[in-house]
């Protein structure tokens, strides 16, 4: 697909989520319904391809949420940038689970080395911006060094459209 067309997505792990683990929090529910809105306004902006990097957390939100449109719109195409085989093996089992069902709804999966090595994050996050015009982003403010804000700050750098859903 056309990088005109293509949408990324950055947030962060659950870890680093006000809510956690906790998918039912009533912030969380409303970030999904952002993540929906935000990604159903792209779609009427022209945007066809999302690419999401399969991370857990606000990545499978938005993964789902592409979903969502496809199912009312089914020209949209969604890939997986996978940094690396193993992504999920040190997952929960229920983690594993959802991420193979996601990975498995993907029309593309992009695989972007053979093996865990530093910086292969990096290395997804940056193959998703190079291959967007827009990113999505859930960021929880922290300026501490973190790949969401290394992926903010370097599609900023490459001019993509930014649409921010703070948490």
């Amino acid at each position: 697909m056309s990088r005109a067309v293509s949408c990324a997505f950055t947030g962060h792990r659950p870890g680093t989520l006000p809510w956690g683990e906790d998918e039912s929090a009533p912030a969380c529910v409303a970030l999904k319904a952002r993540l929906d809105q935000a990604v159903e306004r792209a779609y009427d902006e022209g945007y066809r391809h999302f690419i999401c990097g399969m991370a857990r957390g606000a990545d499978f939100f938005f993964c789902e949420a592409v979903l969502r449109l496809r199912g009312s719109h089914p020209e949209v195409r969604l890939e997986a940038a996978v940094p690396f085989p193993g992504q999920s093996d040190r997952w929960s089992e229920a983690d594993r689970d959802r991420y193979a069902g996601l990975l498995r709804a993907c029309d593309v999966e992009t695989l972007i080395q053979r093996n865990y090595a530093p910086g292969c994050m990096q290395r997804r996050n940056r193959y998703m911006v190079d291959h967007a015009s827009c990113i999505i982003a859930v960021f929880n403010g922290d300026p501490g060094h973190s790949g969401t804000l290394g992926t903010l700050n370097y599609a900023l750098s490459q001019g993509l459209k930014v649409v921010l859903l703070e948490v």
